[in-house]
């Protein structure tokens, strides 16, 4: 078989071919039992106001919201979905529930250029008159780098984007540790094996270092993918090290779209026990793409639809939801640590 090296390893050439025809886009018909949330103020103009009503949260529970592939010069999207971000903060500041963003790289198409993080970014999701760059996580994306070694990337979020300039960094969210990895040491070219190996022996020593912890792992390229971009093996040894050490969720962006997985082993297999739990969200607020063939084990899937991924951590277990701009709310799921 004829294989085309890319980045940092070799992909099969049908695999390429795949991967470059972008499938159509059929938006996600609305369910029938739609969960629409209260909101008010939810013009362009205004930030929205989330009201989750019958959902509470367990005493001593936190949130995590965020998304990947979000803002763009040419899209507006980006400033919905922020918008979306900033209800939920305010919702859950009057609550007392703390609330951390993440994103999941892609943070600036097309080139991570300092303008367009200026330009682009900044009357979105680091539009100063919302909340979302107070307490903000984020990670890389291969646009991210298409600028100086993403030096615009790590100049824009300063210590939030890491302190060593690599990219790999761990915090903790309530009783639940949660590490964000840069995915381009995987599969961009511009790294070498020593970088790999390198940030390799970083998660090992975190996860060692966080053993008891429920775990939450992101970065932006998936594993395990229905949309464009497809699966990408080279991030086994990853899913490997994260599964060897009971991680519970992966998130990624990358692929323009939602997708829930049913927790599998880094082989993609069921695994109810142990398995690892992934959702791609990368409907943030750029061109918003379909889905090819379903993957096995593919168990929600949501296209054609900007949104974010609210995740509401407790002591035990984690439930999760989409919530797409304007307020609607999809795919309410939930899971039990390791």
């Amino acid at each position: 078989m004829i294989k085309i090296k890319r980045g940092a390893g070799f992909l099969p050439a049908g695999v390429i071919l795949l991967a470059s025809c972008k499938p159509p886009m059929h938006m996600t018909p609305i369910p029938a039992a739609d969960p629409q949330v209260r909101q008010t103020g939810s013009s362009a103009a205004a930030p929205v106001m989330i009201d989750l009503g019958n959902v509470a949260p367990a005493p001593g529970s936190q949130v995590m919201i965020g998304v990947g592939d979000i803002a763009s010069c040419t899209q507006k999207l980006g400033l919905a979905t922020a918008m979306v971000v900033d209800s939920v903060i305010k919702s859950d500041s009057v609550s007392n529930l703390p609330t951390s963003v993440f994103t999941l790289g892609d943070n600036v198409y097309s080139s991570g250029t300092e303008a367009q993080f200026k330009d682009c970014f900044t009357p979105a999701w680091g539009n100063p008159k919302l909340r979302l760059m107070s307490n903000i996580h984020p990670t890389p994306g291969n646009h991210d780098y298409g600028t100086g070694q993403a030096a615009p990337y790590y100049k824009y979020f300063g210590k939030a984007a890491g302190v060593d300039g690599t990219g790999n960094y761990s915090y903790d969210v309530g009783k639940w540790h949660v590490i964000a990895l840069n995915s381009e040491t995987v599969s961009g070219s511009e790294f070498s094996d020593a970088d790999r190996g390198a940030q390799m022996k970083w998660l090992e020593k975190d996860l060692k270092d966080h053993d008891a912890a429920c775990t939450i792992a992101y970065w932006h390229n998936p594993r395990y993918s229905s949309g464009w971009h497809g699966n990408d093996t080279r991030f086994t040894p990853i899913w490997q090290t994260l599964y060897d050490h009971g991680v519970d969720l992966v998130l990624n962006g990358h692929d323009h779209d939602y997708e829930r997985f049913r927790p599998m082993t880094p082989a993609g297999v069921l695994d109810t026990a142990k398995g690892i739990t992934e959702i791609v969200a990368g409907t943030g607020g750029e061109e918003l793409r379909g889905f090819n063939q379903l993957q096995p084990n593919s168990a929600y899937q949501i296209e054609g639809r900007a949104g974010v991924l609210k995740l509401t951590l407790g002591e035990d277990g984690w439930r999760s939801e989409f919530i797409e701009a304007g307020g609607r709310v999809w795919d309410r799921s939930s899971g039990k640590c390791h």
